[in-house]
C-alpha cells in the first residue's frame, strides 16, 4: 500500500505552450502549489482576462488536500513545445499532459503541434485549448490518433476545471505507466522484456527494410549461470542478473558513436539469463562485432555478491538484418544459433551467424531426439578396448567404449553423439546403462574363467555430480554381484579440477566402496599437484595426444616422462592411451610405464569377441615369457 501512495504522490509533468505570456502566467498560478489568501487585484485581472471573471479562484492557488504537486514546462510557440517533448522522452522523463492554445502565431498552431508530439510520445494526454468556434475536433482527432487521448477546453474556461483535468489526465496516464511497466518491462532488471522487445524488433525492421538500412541483433547467454545460481541460491543469482543489465545498459550508452540506439534503449531481457541487443543503422556489420567485445568485456569484469567474488562471461552471437533474416522469427532464432555455437567453442566468445550453423543444428536436433529413443530401442552396445601390462605382456584389464546403431541414422560416431548426450543430460540414464552392462559383462566373464583383473567405464561431468551418482554405484555393484575392486571409473583431469574439494569428498566415499578410480586424458587439463596429490586415485593415463608425438616431438616425450616419473613417486599405475605402433611401446616400457592400450594391442572389440582374444592374447603372453 506504501508503495502505491508513494506512487500517486508523485508530481505530474505537464507542458503548456501559448503565445500570450499573461495566458502563461495564468497557468503558473494554477499549477504552482502557492499558499495565499484572497488574490490581489493583478490575479483577478488575469482570471477575468483568461477566465472570463469566474469567482472561486481562492482554490486555485491553495495546496490540493491530497498533496498533489505539478512540474509544469511552459514554451511560447508549437516548435518549441515539440522540442521540448523529445528532449523530455530521451531523458527518460516524458510528460504526463501536454497543454496547446489552438492559435500561436506567427508560426504553427496546436493542431500541427500535436500531430508532432503523438509521432514522438504515443502515450502522452495533449489538450487543445481554444476560444474559436470555427476548430473541428473530428480534423485534430484524424491527425491526432487515438481519441481518448485527445481533449478540448473552450474558452473561457475556469482555474479549477484546469487543475482537475490535468490532475485526472496525469493519474490515467500513471497508471497506464504502471500497466505498461508491469506488461512490458522485466521486472527484476527493469529493461525491457520478450513481448516489448519483439515488438521494437518488429519496428526496427519494418524501418530498416524501407530505408534500406543493416540492423545487427546480438542474442546474450551467461557462462555457468545455472551452477552459480544453484550453488550460491537463487537470491544471489537474481543480483547476478541486475548487475549485468546495469554493466550491459552501461555498456551500450558508451557505443553510441557505433552505432545509435533503438528508441528507450537498445537491450531486453528475454527471460532467464537471456539478454539481447539491437543495433539499428549500423554502417558496417563489423560494428556489431565492435560493440561484442564491449559487451564481453564489460560482463566478464568480476563482482562482488554477498561475500562471494564472481566472474560470469557471456557468449554472444550476432544477426544482420537482411541477410541471416528478414523477419523477426528468423532473424531471432539466427541470432541464438549463432550464440549457441559461441558458448561451444567458449566461454566469452561472439559468433556471426553462418548458414552452415542451420544443417548442424538440424543435425544435432535429429541426433539428441534419436538419442531419447535409443535406450528403448535397444541400440547401444559396447565395445571393449584391451590394455595390457607392458612388463609381462598379460592383459591387465579392458575399457568399456559406448557405440550406437541407429535403427534410423546408422552407426553413429561417438565424438558426435557424446557431446549431445552431454549438453542434453541423456548421458546420466545412457551412463548408467553403461555401468550395469559392463559389471554385468565383467562377471560374466569372471564366472566363466576369463582373467580379467580390472575394467573401466567411463564417467562424465552430470553423472559425477548428479546427487544419485554414489546410490547407483553402489546398487549396480550389489545387483551384478561384482566385486569392487575389479571397476575402475575413469574421471576426467579438468572435471576433478572445477572442484577439488567436493570432487575429494565423492572419490573418498568412492575409495570406501572399493571401486578404483583413474584420472583421464591427464595431462591435457590444468591440474594444481598439491591438490593432485591429495585425492584418493589409483592410476593416471596419459592422454593420447602425447603418445602420438613421442617419436616426433621432445616435449611430448619430456611430458609423457614427467607423468611417468611422477606417478611412480606417488605409488599410482599410469596408463598410456592411443599406442599405435611398437617403437612407441618400446619407449614406454624403457621408462617404466605399467601399462598401455591402443591398436597395436587391439581396436575396441564387440562383446563376442573379447574372450577369444583375451584367451588367443594370453597364450601369446605365456609363450613369449616362457
Amino acid at each position: 500500500m506504501s508503495a502505491l501512495l508513494d506512487f500517486a504522490q508523485r508530481p505530474i509533468k505537464v507542458l503548456i505552450a501559448d503565445d500570450d505570456e499573461a495566458v502563461l502566467d495564468a497557468y503558473r498560478q494554477i499549477f504552482n502549489r502557492v499558499a495565499t489568501s484572497p488574490e490581489g487585484d493583478q490575479l483577478r485581472n488575469l482570471k477575468a482576462k483568461l477566465f472570463s471573471g469566474g469567482s472561486g479562484g481562492g482554490g486555485m492557488a491553495r495546496p490540493s488536500p491530497t498533496g498533489t504537486l505539478f512540474e509544469a514546462h511552459y514554451r511560447r510557440d508549437a516548435e518549441q513545445a515539440v522540442t521540448a517533448v523529445r528532449e523530455a522522452i530521451e531523458s527518460k522523463q516524458p510528460f504526463s499532459v501536454v497543454f496547446l492554445d489552438m492559435r500561436m502565431p506567427p508560426g504553427p498552431d496546436g493542431a500541427w503541434a500535436a500531430a508532432q508530439i503523438r509521432q514522438l510520445d504515443a502515450q502522452v494526454d495533449i489538450v487543445i485549448a481554444t476560444a474559436y468556434s470555427d476548430v473541428d475536433p473530428r480534423e485534430i482527432t484524424a491527425r491526432v490518433p487515438p481519441e481518448d487521448k485527445l481533449f478540448y477546453l473552450q474558452k473561457p474556461f475556469h482555474p479549477h476545471e484546469v487543475r482537475q483535468l490535468a490532475l485526472a489526465l496525469g493519474r490515467k496516464w500513471e497508471a497506464e505507466s504502471r500497466v505498461r511497466q508491469l506488461a512490458y518491462y522485466d521486472s527484476l532488471t527493469g529493461l525491457p522484456n520478450r513481448v516489448l522487445f519483439l515488438d521494437r524488433l518488429g519496428q526496427t525492421l519494418e524501418l530498416a527494410r524501407r530505408h534500406h538500412r543493416v540492423v545487427a541483433l546480438l542474442f546474450l547467454d551467461l557462462d555457468n549461470f545455472k551452477r552459480i545460481n544453484d550453488t550460491l541460491g537463487h537470491g544471489i543469482g537474481d543480483e547476478l542478473l541486475k548487475t549485468m543489465a546495469e554493466r550491459l545498459t552501461q555498456c551500450l550508452r558508451t557505443s553510441d558513436a557505433i552505432s545509435r540506439a533503438a528508441p528507450e534503449g537498445t537491450a531486453a531481457r528475454l527471460g532467464g539469463d537471456e539478454f539481447t541487443v539491437l543495433l539499428s543503422e549500423i554502417n558496417h556489420p563489423e560494428e556489431a562485432a565492435v560493440v561484442a567485445r564491449r559487451i564481453l568485456e564489460a560482463l566478464s569484469q568480476p563482482m562482488r555478491l554477498a561475500t562471494h567474488e564472481v566472474i560470469v562471461t557471456p557468449s554472444i552471437g550476432i544477426a544482420l538484418f537482411p541477410q541471416d533474416g528478414n523477419d523477426v522469427e528468423s532473424l531471432l532464432k539466427n541470432a541464438d544459433l549463432a550464440m549457441y555455437f559461441a558458448k561451444r567453442i567458449g566461454p566469452s566468445l561472439f559468433q556471426y551467424y553462418e548458414e552452415v550453423m542451420n544443417t548442424t543444428a538440424l543435425r544435432r536436433l535429429t541426433l539428441e531426439n534419436q538419442l531419447r529413443q535409443a535406450l528403448n530401442r535397444d541400440e547401444f552396445a559396447l565395445h571393449y578396448q584391451p590394455q595390457v601390462n607392458l612388463l609381462t605382456g598379460e592383459i591387465s584389464g579392458v575399457e568399456a567404449l559406448l557405440r550406437w546403431e541407429s535403427r534410423d541414422l546408422g552407426s553413429v560416431p561417438p565424438i558426435e553423439f557424446i557431446p549431445i548426450a552431454e549438453e542434453s543430460g541423456l548421458i546420466v540414464p545412457i551412463g548408467e546403462w553403461i555401468l550395469r552392462t559392463a559389471c554385468q559383462q565383467a562377471k560374466h566373464w569372471r564366472d566363466r574363467g576369463v582373467s580379467l583383473p580390472r575394467i573401466a567405464v567411463n564417467v562424465s561431468a552430470l553423472q559425477f555430480v548428479d546427487h544419485t551418482f554414489l546410490s547407483t554405484i553402489q546398487r549396480v555393484l550389489t545387483e551384478t554381484g561384482l566385486e569392487p575392486g575389479v571397476l575402475e571409473l575413469e574421471i576426467t583431469e579438468s572435471l576433478l579440477m572445477k572442484d577439488a574439494y567436493g570432487a575429494a569428498e565423492t572419490l573418498c566415499a568412492l575409495k570406501k566402496l572399493g571401486v578404483q578410480v583413474a584420472i583421464d586424458d591427464f595431462g591435457t587439463g590444468y591440474s594444481s599437484l598439491s591438490r593432485l596429490k591429495e585425492l584418493p586415485i589409483d592410476c593416471l593415463k596419459i592422454d593420447r595426444t602425447f603418445v602420438q608425438g613421442l617419436l616426433a616431438d621432445a616435449n611430448d616425450r619430456a611430458i609423457a616422462s614427467a607423468v611417468i616419473a611422477m606417478a611412480d613417486s606417488m605409488n599410482l599405475r599410469v596408463i598410456a592411451e592411443g599406442v599405435e605402433q611398437t617403437s612407441e611401446a618400446d619407449f614406454l616400457r624403457n621408462r617404466h610405464c605399467g601399462e598401455m592400450q591402443g591398436y597395436l594391442i587391439s581396436r575396441p572389440l564387440p562383446v563376442d569377441q573379447v574372450e577369444p582374444f583375451l584367451a588367443q592374447y594370453r597364450m601369446v603372453a605365456v609363450s613369449a615369457n616362457a
